[in-house]
């Protein structure tokens, strides 16, 4: 007679942790992520107070990005910038950067951004999120020298590529490092302030440009470059001193190492609280790795993780074929309608603090609100929005229809802050598995920046009057493509609000449709068997034979 054992998922995690720590680990998890769940938000801000400290100094660096990402952008409509590197058409267009090369400086950072961000993956899960950011930090500092003595197009054009290594490293870090030392109730603060660190950069760079627009030397488009200095030195330091990820550190069996993080990252925990949260960190990690084993890029696209791969990349995406392109970079676009330039540049700093604004109120809509629900209708105002600019573009020219234009832009930036913008960091920071989380932040994040190249390519012919001279009918096109993400999103986004990682992991392995994420109940210790009675995921089989 035969007998047939099955050891699910849960009681091979459970037996490792075990072993691992000894006994009563398993329970000492189990109250950990039960504690998790248990906490108010400010219990949690409390109870983790330095975690928040340190997630927020290491997104700063995203203020960089941001600050750059506006800067080239509009410097397309500053006047000395124009006089400097431009040509001039002569009459009402006067000099202008050619759209050629306002594809190439618009996109140079970016394609920067995507080997830096590819390289990111695999250093950071070798060496660490500490030292990454050191080293990128360090290359920043010297490459701000390139694009701050450019004395022609080719040379600011390679300056803005090696800067864009190192904001990939940046914009990956950030959401990735938040996702990781803070707790289930804090993830979605978190991870979405690197948007607000995006927001915070660009109205600096909004106001520098404003108050710089009529200073008739090349100081006005110099000293915005030169103040991107300010940043990376004191973020040295800071990095120098954070406590590293400690699922980097489970990951790598420097279990001491991780104890030793999460004491620093937490505030005031006694002995057993910490043995708990690492036990429950030890047993997400055996999870991920019983579903699919291996750490490469190839692994991202293997199995469960291949559906959670393509989450992440397209919900990055979808920050581009929103609109942003169109709608954050709107002083070009402005000008070229009609305005003034300084009308522009107020236009603009106007529509970078309805950013900051946005991001602010997303933190309150996420305490009530879902991911799923925020993105996917936040998609579909998007849409809308765009669609009336540009009917209004296509319909009349007058005064009063182009500031109906700009109203419409500032609305848009704000419904984006409010939704789309920051929580694709969430998303994509909580989507990703523990043990692939670098690789597929630094993935999705690639994938963006390929999606914003193809964008940086189209908008310049779009708006520049020497080329397809659209204006405001270009909304019609990116309304478009928002409407396709409004459409993915309502069927293959799933929610993942209030989900440790834990059931995050045997959520994906069991399959469950997205729309059905929030009501499906999982429980990482419940041996193995589920509501229904069921296996959630057999991972080995042991046969026994008897005579």
């Amino acid at each position: 007679m035969a007998t047939t054992t099955e050891y699910t998922l849960e009681k091979i995690a459970g037996h490792h942790v075990e072993e691992t720590l000894g006994q009563g680990a398993l329970i000492d998890a189990k109250h950990a992520a039960d504690e998790e769940h248990a906490q108010s938000l400010w219990q949690a801000i409390k109870a983790n107070k330095n975690a928040v400290v340190w997630s927020v100094l290491v997104s700063m660096s995203v203020v960089m990005e941001g600050y750059d990402t506006i800067l080239i952008g509009n410097f397309f409509g500053y006047p000395e910038f124009q006089k400097k590197y431009g040509h001039d058409y002569g009459g009402t267009a006067g000099y202008q950067i050619s759209a050629p090369w306002q594809t190439g400086l618009g996109m140079a950072s970016t394609v920067g951004a995507i080997f830096g961000g590819i390289m990111n993956g695999q250093l950071c899960a070798k060496y660490g999120y500490r030292w990454v950011m050191i080293v990128a930090l360090f290359f920043m500092t010297a490459f701000i020298f390139i694009i701050f003595f450019a004395q022609s197009l080719p040379v600011l054009l390679v300056g803005e590529i090696l800067c864009g290594f190192s904001w990939g490293v940046f914009a990956t870090v950030g959401p990735a490092y938040a996702s990781e030392v803070c707790p289930t109730n804090l993830r979605g603060y978190l991870t979405t302030f690197v948007n607000l660190c995006w927001a915070i950069g660009q109205f600096i760079a909004a106001g520098v440009l404003e108050g710089l627009i009529n200073r008739p030397d090349q100081w006005s488009y110099r000293i915005p470059f030169a103040l991107q200095w300010i940043w990376p030195v004191p973020l040295m330091i800071c990095c120098f001193y954070m406590p590293e990820s400690p699922w980097y550190l489970v990951r790598n069996d420097r279990l001491e190492d991780a104890k030793h993080s999460i004491k620093r990252l937490s505030n005031d925990k006694t002995e057993e609280q910490l043995a708990g949260q690492l036990a429950m960190l030890v047993h997400t990690v055996k999870i991920e790795a019983e579903i699919v084993s291996g750490t490469s890029y190839v692994d991202c696209f293997k199995g469960v993780d291949l559906r959670r791969t393509e989450i992440a990349c397209v919900t990055f995406a979808g920050q581009i074929l929103s609109g942003s392109t169109f709608a954050y970079s709107p002083t070009y676009f402005f000008e070229q309608a009609g305005m003034s330039p300084t009308e522009a540049f107020k236009m603009n700093v106007g529509s970078t603090a309805m950013a900051f604004t946005g991001t602010l109120i997303s933190w309150w809509l996420i305490t009530y609100s879902g991911r799923r629900t925020l993105y996917v209708w936040g998609q579909g105002t998007l849409f809308f929005l765009q669609i009336i600019i540009g009917i209004l573009s296509a319909t009349t020219s007058s005064k009063g229809s182009l500031w109906a234009q700009a109203a419409l832009c500032i609305i848009w930036v704000l419904t984006y802050s409010m939704t789309v913008g920051p929580i694709a960091y969430a998303i994509v920071s909580e989507t990703s598995s523990v043990r692939l989380r670098s690789l597929s932040v630094c993935l999705a994040r690639t994938t963006y920046q390929i999606v914003n190249v193809v964008s940086q390519v189209l908008e310049p012919y779009f708006m520049n009057p020497t080329a397809w001279n659209a204006k405001g009918k270009t909304a019609f096109f990116w309304g478009a493509t928002a409407l396709g993400m409004f459409a993915w999103s309502y069927f293959r986004l799933p929610e993942a609000k209030g989900r440790t990682y834990e059931e995050m992991d045997l959520l994906f392995q069991k399959k469950v449709p997205a729309r059905k994420f929030a009501s499906t109940h999982v429980d990482p210790y419940a041996l193995g068997i589920s509501p229904s009675k069921e296996p959630l995921a057999p991972a080995h089989e042991e046969t026994k034979e008897t005579k």
